[in-house]
């Protein structure tokens, strides 16, 4: 099943893509937010009541797509995760996963812009995959934790390359509003198998940047989810966003970073593909 948050007629809301059409699942239980939706009712509850609901009208009369999960109570992001992304950063590789934080507010949806703010022109691409989760807990077991996942989406962990290297902690590069791209929907836990191997491309302007499979991750999804619950509890609605491969813009030569009218597009394989037009604030 596929999840989208949306805009319609001046209301937010949520709700099933089914066969080109919308069943508006924000509107029968009365909450404007997928993540609230979790939280209160489940997974289950919400496929359940997809399943049994006629659409409401089509997908094309939404005014836009939101980020999928437009209110987590964290987001949670792993860095250096691929070894192409190590070796051209020149990092090491570490013992434990490196991870910072988004805020919820930096998060933009599928087709909107990602925007270039004017306190920089080095905003970079990071096409990833975010598993949203369905389940919470803490200290959750490697062996245990696809079942605390609701489902898995693309994204795009926009960074203002030389914000982020200010000082050693990566957080303003990673958080300038409207710069990570997340959509364009939630595809939930059953429609992809426990180690099903999935495939990551982002492209420029039509041109392919990166390219990976999630086989190539130094740390699986269920290690991610296993080592943020030991230090936080995670709830339903959270996002863990899984690392971004080689090929970035800022470690080309020469460098390439996106600008205004760019096109960039990530895609992964049974996700779908997350588009966002760049624009200059």
């Amino acid at each position: 099943m596929k999840l989208i948050s949306f805009s319609r007629q001046g209301a937010n809301s949520f709700g099933a893509v089914v066969n080109e059409g919308v069943v508006d699942l924000g509107a029968r239980l009365g909450l404007a937010e997928l993540g609230a939706a979790l939280r209160q009712s489940g997974l289950d509850a919400i496929q359940e009541l997809a399943a049994r609901s006629p659409a409401d009208f089509a997908l094309a009369e939404i005014d836009a797509f939101r980020p999928v999960v437009a209110d987590p109570d964290k987001i949670l992001c792993a860095g250096l995760n691929y070894d192409e992304h190590v070796q051209e950063t020149r990092k090491q590789r570490t013992e434990r996963p490196t991870i910072f934080l988004r805020v919820a507010a930096s998060q933009t949806g599928h087709e909107q812009a990602i925007v270039l703010p004017p306190e920089s022109e080095r905003l970079d691409y990071e096409g990833e995959i975010a598993v949203v989760i369905g389940k919470g807990g803490r200290r959750i077991a490697e062996d245990k934790a696809y079942a605390h996942i609701a489902g898995f989406a693309c994204y795009n962990d926009g960074s203002i390359r030389d914000w982020q290297l200010h000082t050693s902690q990566w957080g303003p590069g990673k958080n300038f509003q409207s710069t990570g791209a997340f959509g364009p929907a939630l595809v939930t836990r059953d429609e992809i198998g426990e180690n099903e191997v999935l495939t990551l491309e982002t492209r420029l302007n039509g041109q392919v940047m990166q390219h990976a499979t999630t086989d190539m991750l130094i740390f699986s999804i269920p290690t991610l989810i296993a080592y943020c619950s030991s230090f936080v509890t995670l709830a339903p609605g959270d996002v863990i966003v899984t690392g971004t491969p080689g090929g970035v813009g800022a470690k080309r030569n020469p460098p390439v970073f996106m600008k205004d009218g760019d096109v960039v597009e990530v895609e992964v394989s049974k996700l779908g593909v997350l588009r966002n037009p760049v624009r200059a604030e």
